[in-house]
């Protein structure tokens, strides 16, 4: 009796396990008891096909809009197999590309032979799903079907395994970060992407597709949104709700899109949809005071009749690298640079990087680091672990070649499309977009959190991250990443009357004092007097700061090549030009324990010459100050023979002698505190004092 009992149990299986595997067809004889269910599922059916069908042989991206219809159906006769292929397919097509495999898997369980593509979507799913081996088998499976003439499948067949192998390595070597999500404030429901940002994280700009687009356009191709630009500032460390910055940046039902920021936050690069001018084009957008100016078309060396998707300037608004699928580059799109033309105020003709950067597949999302050295892209084409991957070449100036790019790893980077990666000045933190199972919308803006003995994370800053929207936290034991970037101060404060303390519009030149060379001009912001510029270390720099009616500023930062990151913080009150009136002059340097002037001072003296022949009645005393080293006698000597330096240079380049005296203090007239290495240096100094004018 108990052997008929097991054969009746096992024969209940079987034939409960094959009615579940069962293929049940759309047709109105097996749904007798529900015909009216029947056929509202099958009008889905019908009304999803035409998406997908438009999606498949037109073009469209509107799988989206078949999948909701197509899910319709499936509650109704969730046993069919080409409904179920055609859900993987659009999940495929999707942000939750993840959810495609138990659809795909379910369907080649109904029916194997449901589709000749199926064992190639079952391998996409598991690659999606980082299921390695398995991804590997159902490629090398789909190969050999098929047909020896369609050499560009085989070509993606044999990329993707390759993919495969190269995802194997990097998930067991993975780098120690942390990621998360940004949050609701800046990720909505629909898709948020293109984060640029400041080169102190004061402000972040992003693209969404939300309803409040200007205009409230829908995309025909996609039925979304038309794209538009958004604004957030952080402060206390938190970003604040993101807002939409409305026109002239954000136009009527068109497509416009962030592409980079200027260091100082001032100028946007963004994305037009100009279909007058070829198939999209960039835009520089201009902030004076608290408004932004209408987008200025970069040019026709820059843009062209083909599609120029993103770009990235230099800190010091030099160099311009910008993609771009304009004929005669490697592959899809390539990456460019272009140089300012400071003649002919325009940007010079393009230069492609050349195949160590391109490839014969597609390069996107370009971002050149405030150290103007190192080169973050994403690609399709180098050895990437699935879809887009985001990748790092730095400069070498002595070979004047890129180092092969290096991918930045798992968990970074996923079998799935990640883009549109900036990192912060500091090294610290990087923002990019992301497709993640836990996003609020389409796609979402992550943070990353580098963790390295230059940054390590703080059991507060721990938690602060933790808890900013149930982040996708990857703490697992990896080794410690060096995103190996030079490293870069930055220089920030305001600049204000110093008498009324009204915020001012003022010229900042930046002076590489080696060369005695201007190598970057900014402005302050007109409504606020803010300011701020990025110092790669390595450099002495000058900072001179002019508006007209007022006499100049100086400051000085030598930063040598292996400084760490710094902030320094300054607030900069110009003076009118009145008697009376004393300047500092940081940027003149002597020979050490001379009275000798070193070529470094060129520039500086050559400020105060202009500003002396500006206005020639003016007459000035040169000032000579030291520090309390050394005794009293040997400091009056060395400050007045330095003073005396001075107004004889200035006298040698065209300024009348008359106007000209020079005095030495010594120590007399300390500006700070001798007992500490930082103020003895402010104290030794040379300024000018007016005397008449």
């Amino acid at each position: 009796m108990k052997k008929y009992l097991l054969l009746f149990v096992f024969s209940y299986l079987f034939v409960s396990t094959t009615l579940l595997a069962q293929n049940v067809e759309f047709e109105k004889a097996n749904f007798p008891n529900d015909k009216a269910g029947y056929k509202e599922a099958k009008r889905s059916i019908d009304d999803g096909d035409a998406y997908f069908n438009k999606s498949q042989n037109e073009g469209y991206r509107l799988y989206g809009d078949a999948l909701e219809f197509y899910l319709k159906a499936n509650k109704f006769n969730p046993s069919n197999a080409l409904l179920n292929y055609k859900i993987g397919v659009c999940y495929l097509n999707s942000a939750w590309k993840q959810k495609a495999l138990e659809y795909l898997e379910k369907a080649y369980k109904l029916n194997s032979a449901v589709d000749k593509n199926i064992r190639y979507y079952l391998g996409r799913g598991y690659h999606l799903n980082m299921d390695w081996d398995k991804a590997i088998q159902e490629y090398q499976t789909y190969r050999p079907t098929i047909k020896p003439d369609d050499q560009e499948t085989l070509k993606d067949v044999d990329k993707k395994i390759a993919e495969c192998r190269i995802g194997i390595e990097l998930v067991k070597n993975p780098v120690l970060v942390f990621i998360d999500n940004i949050g609701s404030e800046i990720n909505s429901p629909n898709p948020d992407y293109g984060p640029v940002i400041s080169a102190d994280e004061s402000i972040m700009m992003y693209t969404s597709r939300q309803p409040n687009t200007s205009g409230g356009g829908i995309d025909p191709n996609d039925q979304q949104y038309y794209e538009d630009i958004y604004i957030s500032t952080r402060e206390n460390g938190k970003w604040l709700p993101g807002k939409n910055m409305g026109k002239p940046v954000n136009t009527d039902n068109r497509h416009d899109a962030t592409v980079a920021l200027s260091a100082d936050g001032q100028k946007l690069y963004i994305y037009l949809d100009d279909m007058t001018r070829g198939s999209g084009n960039i835009y520089e957008c201009v902030q004076k005071g608290t408004t932004w100016e209408k987008p200025d078309n970069l040019g026709d060396n820059v843009n062209s009749k083909y599609h120029e998707s993103s770009a990235s300037v230099t800190a010091d608004g030099s160099t311009l690298y910008f993609v771009s699928n304009r004929e005669g580059g490697f592959g899809r799109h390539d990456i460019y640079k272009s140089t300012w033309d400071t003649k002919k105020r325009r940007w010079a003709e393009a230069e492609n990087l050349g195949p160590t950067i391109n490839t014969p597949y597609g390069e996107h999302g370009v971002y050149i680091h405030p150290d103007g050295k190192t080169l973050f892209f994403s690609s399709e084409g180098h050895k990437t672990m699935g879809g887009f991957d985001i990748f790092k070449s730095t400069w070498d100036d002595k070979k004047k070649k890129w180092s092969t790019p290096e991918n930045l790893g798992y968990p970074i980077n996923s079998p799935d499309d990640d883009i549109d990666f900036v990192l912060s000045a500091s090294g610290k933190h990087a923002y990019y977009s992301a497709f993640r199972s836990d996003g609020f919308g389409e796609k979402d803006i992550y943070v990353i959190t580098f963790v390295t003995p230059k940054h390590p994370i703080l059991n507060t800053e721990d938690n602060l991250l933790a808890s900013v929207a149930e982040p996708i936290k990857e703490t697992s034991i990896a080794q410690k990443v060096e995103i190996p970037v030079v490293a870069v101060s930055i220089l920030k404060g305001s600049i204000f009357d110093a008498v009324t303390n009204k915020p001012l519009e003022a010229d900042i030149e930046l002076v590489d004092n080696s060369l005695n060379q201007v190598i970057a001009s900014f402005k302050s912001n007109s409504a606020t007097g803010k300011f701020l510029v990025s110092l790669p270390a390595g450099k002495n720099y000058g900072i001179a700061v002019k508006k007209e009616g007022y006499l100049f500023h100086s400051e000085n930062f030598d930063i040598p090549a292996a400084a760490e990151y710094q902030e320094y913080v300054k607030d900069i009150p110009l003076k009118n030009i009145a008697v009376g009136t004393k300047i500092v002059l940081r940027n003149i340097f002597f020979d050490f324990d001379k009275s000798t002037l070193r070529p470094e001072s060129t520039y500086e003296l050559e400020r105060l010459i202009k500003l002396l022949t500006d206005v020639p009645s003016m007459k000035i005393e040169i000032g000579g100050h030291t520090d309390s080293k050394g005794s009293d006698e040997y400091n009056m000597k060395l400050s007045a023979s330095r003073a005396e330096s001075v107004a004889n240079y200035l006298a040698t380049h065209g300024i009348d002698k008359g106007r000209l005296t020079s005095k030495g203090y010594g120590e007399t007239i300390p500006m700070a505190t001798n007992d500490t290495e930082d103020g003895r240096q402010l104290n030794r100094r040379t300024e000018f004092e007016i005397k008449s004018k």
